[in-house]
This record gives C-alpha cells, sequence and structure tokens, in this order.
C-alpha cells in the first residue's frame, strides 16, 4: 500500500486548512479529536458512511489539519495540533470556541 500523504509543517497553507474545516462533517471530526487522544476512524462518527468519511479523512490529511497511521487494516488519527499551531497561532483555538451571535446594526 501506498504511504499516506501529510505535507510537511512549513508547507501547510491556510486557505487549505479553512477549505477542510468549511464543511461541518469535518468540523465534528476536529472537535471530538481536539482531546489529542489518537482515535480509530469508525469510533469517531460511525453514523456517517464510510465512503463519505474516507474523502473527510483525505481532505482533512491533505490540508495538515489531521495526520492519520495504519496500522493494519485500521486507521487511527491525530489533530496536528502542535504543527497548526506552529502555523497559525490561536486558529485551533477559535475554531474550538463556541460561536458568538452577531449584533445587528441599527438600521436607520
Amino acid at each position: 500500500m501506498a504511504d499516506l500523504y501529510h505535507p510537511e509543517t512549513r508547507a501547510i497553507q491556510l486557505v487549505d486548512v479553512l477549505g477542510a474545516l468549511g464543511h461541518p462533517v469535518r468540523m465534528e471530526i476536529i472537535r471530538a479529536l481536539a482531546d489529542g487522544e489518537e482515535r480509530f476512524c469508525g469510533e469517531i462518527l460511525p453514523a456517517e458512511p464510510k465512503s463519505s468519511l474516507t474523502h473527510h479523512w483525505r481532505a482533512l490529511r491533505e490540508a495538515g489539519v489531521i495526520h492519520q497511521r495504519r496500522a493494519g487494516r485500521k486507521f487511527y488519527i491525530t489533530l496536528r495540533r502542535a504543527d497548526l499551531d506552529t502555523r497559525f497561532p490561536g486558529l485551533l483555538d477559535l475554531t474550538f470556541a463556541e460561536p458568538t451571535g452577531f449584533d445587528k446594526p441599527d438600521s436607520k
């Protein structure tokens, strides 16, 4: 089997990370990985179809957001928190923060 592509830390681009994080399922994935623990792919979002998740894993991995490790027939995933914090300090903290509403400007 071919090795999985993971960009080097210095090659991770903000536009790629934001693109990968721009999908609700992928946001669920990284929130599930926020504690820093390695997880088996099948335990993160068990209700999602495997074929759909394979697409999301690849998008996140190739953007530099996650690291995937193959162990036999299983894949394990971790969030590349240190790499992302090095490249874009505070980005993940903002991503994990609870969304706040925007005040509507007064209409005049």
